[in-house]
């Protein structure tokens, strides 16, 4: 019975250490410091405090996501896609905040929160498949990451060029 409790906790262990890590690794990325504040930005811009909470929720309902797509998942294969597809968002994810913040890149943010955007997209793509829940969880991180996107968008336009 205790290997039993033992696996079924094994999704949500797995998906919110990723989460954690994720965000700890893009946080530590993140710099809100004179150059930062310095940019021109869009006057829809978040303050700095809104972003922490909304990444927060976020992370949350990925980890529901996971662990409902993880559950739900019909095969092996099908699951070890999905962890694939989570594993390389986390990436994306993390990727972004390094090249906004630490190499002051917002033009090559750019093009990267592209990918990001597809990465999330794919995901609810596959997960629908096998689990409506998973895919609406994931709904509210593409909205996010739409937002996120316009809003590089506008410090490109407003502050370019880098580099």
């Amino acid at each position: 019975m205790s290997g039993r409790i033992r696996s079924s906790r094994r999704p949500l262990i797995v998906a919110a250490g990723a989460a954690l890590v994720t965000a700890f690794a893009g946080g530590a990325m993140t710099r809100i410091d004179d150059w930062y504040r310095g940019l021109e930005k869009s006057a829809l811009n978040p303050p700095d405090w809104a972003f922490a909470p909304a990444w927060t929720v976020i992370y949350a309902l990925a980890v529901l996501a996971a662990v409902s797509g993880w559950k739900a998942a019909r095969t092996s294969a099908e699951r070890a896609w999905l962890i694939s597809l989570f594993f390389f968002n986390a990436l994306l994810n993390i990727a972004w905040s390094g090249i906004f913040f630490t190499l002051r890149r917002p033009d090559w943010a750019l093009a990267e929160v592209a990918m990001l955007w597809l990465s999330v997209a794919m995901l609810i793509v596959l997960t629908v498949r096998f689990s409506r829940a998973a895919a609406l969880y994931l709904a509210p991180y593409l909205a996010w990451v739409s937002f996120a996107a316009w809003l590089n968008y506008r410090v490109v336009v407003l502050n370019g060029p880098f580099g």
